[in-house]
């Protein structure tokens, strides 16, 4: 089976590792069918944890190489970097004031971008959407610039990714049904709009990977694009969240952190 998925080709490979990490998402959503509900302090050190890999996976399997692709087709490294990234964030910023959503937990008065009459189960899971996207985009990116055959693209560093994404998408599965649970929505419906969030990263997964085999020339700069855009969502959702308790800061700091090494162990061992 091992054998199978190294042959596959890699926008193959970028929709098997994107499944990966949708099932990942639905397996973290699915604890809402666990009689004991995690604490709240659970699922704070949930989400900082997910945002320690999203954070290390960014410059370890995105913005470093990124910046070593970029110096091997001959361009200028660091402002690559920057436009890329900047980028990312740039375009996450955009869509998040436009697109109407809805942050779990928060009442619909709170709701964010465009006002418009839609039902709160709607906003949530455009919510969840916006913010998967950049981590099936990440994931697309990496198994399509195995294709341009580079040395610093390897199958070891985009299956990493792949890993990092998947480990971090449990806990975000669960920190998404869990407050829908305890707000007095159906355990069923809770996990359907929890799963939802990892839907989205497949379809991202795919056209990531088209994208930059179509135009390898852009490759540096989507890589780095992918990291911006997962940093944003780190900073602007995930450690805010993550920090509402003051008295758990300090925990979920250590979270975050071991999130972050785990991640760090991967690529290195893996890529």
């Amino acid at each position: 089976m091992v054998d199978a998925f190294f042959s596959l080709h890699p926008i193959w490979q970028a929709l098997v590792a994107t499944l990966f990490t949708w099932g990942m998402t639905a397996l973290g959503a699915a604890v809402v069918y666990v009689n004991r509900a995690p604490s709240a302090k659970t699922l704070d050190c949930m989400l900082g944890f997910a945002a320690g890999v999203m954070i290390a996976a960014s410059f370890w399997s995105l913005l470093a190489p990124g910046i070593e692709m970029a110096e091997q087709m001959g361009q200028i490294p660091w402002l690559t970097a920057v436009i890329g990234f900047m980028g990312g964030g740039i375009f996450m910023r955009v869509v998040d004031k436009f697109l109407p959503h809805l942050h779990p937990g928060l009442a619909i008065d709170k709701s964010e971008g465009i006002k418009t009459s839609w039902q709160r189960s709607t906003l949530l899971v455009l919510a969840i959407t916006l913010h998967n996207i950049p981590e099936g985009l990440a994931v697309g990116v990496a198994f399509g610039a195995i294709a341009a055959d580079l040395p610093s693209a390897t199958i070891g560093g985009a299956i990493a990714l792949a890993i990092g994404i998947g480990i971090q998408n449990f806990p975000e599965g669960t920190a998404v049904s869990m407050p829908l649970r305890r707000e007095g929505m159906g355990r069923n419906k809770s996990f359907m709009i929890g799963q939802f969030s990892g839907m989205v990263e497949p379809i991202a997964g795919v056209i990531g990977a088209v994208f930059v085999i179509l135009m390898q020339p852009i490759l540096p700069y989507a890589l780095c694009f992918a990291a911006g855009s997962m940093i944003f969502v780190v900073v602007e959702e995930l450690i805010p969240e993550s920090q509402r308790l003051l008295e758990n800061i300090d925990i979920v700091t250590m979270a975050t952190m071991s999130g972050f090494s785990v991640m760090m162990i991967l690529d290195v061992a893996l890529g």
